[in-house]
């Protein structure tokens, strides 16, 4: 037992409890340990795009990210916060004893207001507002966010509330569960609530024997049947659902539920199995919803009645539009068309000294003129993992590389071999690069490898923020529409286009959509 375990986690106050309490069960059985907080997605070194190994969850992509670039071993979460389906290559290592399943209510001096006709609930969760409505019609809800201590600071800040809805669990495992509480029993908890999952890679069998002895085999069993009456049902919708599985006696009792967003439709269906006899049980439970008007609304759910006010310049995958916040009502297309150019065999057909390559628009044309075989570079120079990546999977080892072209030109300036430089770009390219480089006495040849063709369209007067991916989304997008918008931005120079019209910018932490998509949660969170 001479390897030591990374134990990744969120850098919250619950996070790290539930990091130790894996730390410490792994530290009996003789493990040595190491706890790894992550705070950002930082730098991304993948061989694919996110969506393509299926990272989705808000709460689990950083842990995701830093466990596939092995900066940590195994990753501990809320198991109610991991999507059903889990990203290429990771696997479920063990669900520890569950906790508490129930929702809690926090109340600020008494629970008279729970006969009274007005009162107002705070909570932040779909499927706690459906139900609470359900049972109380003529109450108030309002949208509460934010870590547990914050919270509850905010219920007690603000008078006229009686009330905030919290996940039992959360607040006694932290041990800051007020006098002023008691569990809604009738309230279905959300799948899996209460539960800590640890993930770990499928390859890491190290890690995967020291966890599977944390393995908790009735809560696996119960967590994994609302899981996966979660994933029949859902279908890429985000809806109140509730689901409870529970073991007595070798019975599985389960319980659940979907309910319209304000709780005046509502579907339960309940069952008993026996266990070992129960592996059909969520597809029973999610087709009898579906089958007595669940279609209908989820459907509903799923249109809503909400005016779009996000505009994507770029089209999105399903598994990143699931990203995005409910108040992130969003529309997308494709603001840029690339056409590839054929490239003159004449530009290759010796060795060339110095190659700059800005993107993978410029590989791919590349590769449609040419064999990887014909493309004898001796030092290629890149901006972006993703085009480096793609370049030493496909032609050949990157000499350097940076994140944006100006940064690029500089290295160049100070640190290339000889004279003179093929740029593969496109018709439309910023000035930066070439402009430094024959500044300082470096011969640039431009090779136009493809076009880049606005295709933009007149946005709804409803848009208050457009998500954009590089400065040619920025110019397609002001082409057609002049409304001043909240610009959220992939990196620096798609920023520095968008600074020209309009005076709320904001830069996604890493230069990829799901991190912009990340942005746009936190401001309409």
């Amino acid at each position: 037992m001479s390897k030591i375990i990374k134990i990744g986690t969120r850098d919250s106050e619950l996070a790290l409890w539930q990091a130790k309490i894996v730390q410490n069960q792994l530290e009996e059985l003789g493990y040595k340990t190491q706890l790894v907080p992550v705070k950002s997605t930082g730098d991304i070194v993948l061989d694919k795009p996110l969506y393509e190994l299926g990272i989705t969850g808000i709460f689990t992509r950083t842990l995701d990210i830093a466990m596939l670039n092995h900066d940590i071993d195994i990753a501990v979460h809320s198991l109610k916060d991991v999507p059903t389906v889990l990203p290429n290559g990771i696997v479920q290592a063990a669900v520890l004893k569950r906790g508490n399943v129930n929702d809690t209510l926090v109340f600020k001096h008494n629970e008279e207001f729970l006969g009274a006709k007005d009162a107002v609930i705070a909570t932040g969760s779909l499927r706690r507002r459906a139900q609470w409505l359900n049972r109380f019609p003529t109450h108030t809800i309002v949208d509460l966010r934010g870590n547990v201590n914050s919270r509850l600071q905010k219920l007690a800040d603000i008078e006229h509330w009686n009330g905030a809805i919290f996940a039992a669990a959360g607040i006694g495992r932290i041990g800051i569960r007020p006098e002023e509480a008691v569990n809604l029993d009738w309230m279905i908890p959300a799948p899996a609530q209460g539960a800590i999952m640890i993930t770990a890679l499928g390859e890491d069998d190290y890690s995967l024997t020291a966890c599977s002895q944390l393995n908790h085999r009735e809560t696996e069993i119960c967590t994994s049947i609302e899981r996966e009456f979660l994933n029949k049902l859902e279908g890429g919708c985000t809806a109140p659902i509730g689901a409870l599985a529970t073991i007595k006696n070798d019975e599985i009792t389960f319980k659940g539920v979907l309910l319209s967003v304000d709780g005046t439709k509502r579907i339960d269906v309940t069952r008993v199995k026996k266990v070992g006899e129960h592996h059909d049980m969520a597809k029973y439970c999610a087709e009898f919803i579906i089958e007595r008007g669940g279609k209908r609304l989820m459907d509903s759910i799923k249109g809503g009645h909400k005016n779009t006010n996000v505009y994507s310049t770029k089209s999105f995958t399903e598994d990143q539009r699931a990203l995005f916040h409910e108040k992130a009502v969003v529309e997308h297309s494709d603001f840029i068309k690339i056409s590839l150019n054929r490239i003159h065999p004449r530009f290759v057909k010796n060795e060339i000294e110095n190659v700059i390559i800005t993107s993978k628009n410029a590989v791919e044309s590349l590769l449609t003129s040419f064999s990887p075989v014909e493309l004898q570079f001796k030092n290629i120079y890149c901006v972006g993992r993703r085009t480096k990546r793609m370049v030493e999977t496909k032609i050949g080892k990157v000499t350097h590389f940076e994140n944006s072209a100006k940064k690029l030109a500089n290295y160049l300036v100070e640190y290339m071999e000889g004279n003179t430089v093929t740029y593969f770009c496109s018709d439309l390219r910023l000035d930066d690069l070439p402009t430094i480089l024959e500044e300082n006495n470096i011969k640039v040849t431009e090779v136009e490898a493809y076009q880049t063709k606005y295709d933009g369209i007149r946005v709804n007067d409803s848009i208050e923020s457009v998500m954009f991916y590089s400065p040619s989304t920025v110019e397609s997008f002001v082409q057609k529409n002049k409304a001043e918008v909240i610009a959220f931005c992939i990196g620096d120079s798609t920023a520095k286009e968008a600074k020209k019209h309009f005076s709320d910018v904001r830069i996604a932490k890493v230069p990829t959509v799901e991190s912009v998509i990340e942005l746009v949660n936190e401001h309409y969170i």
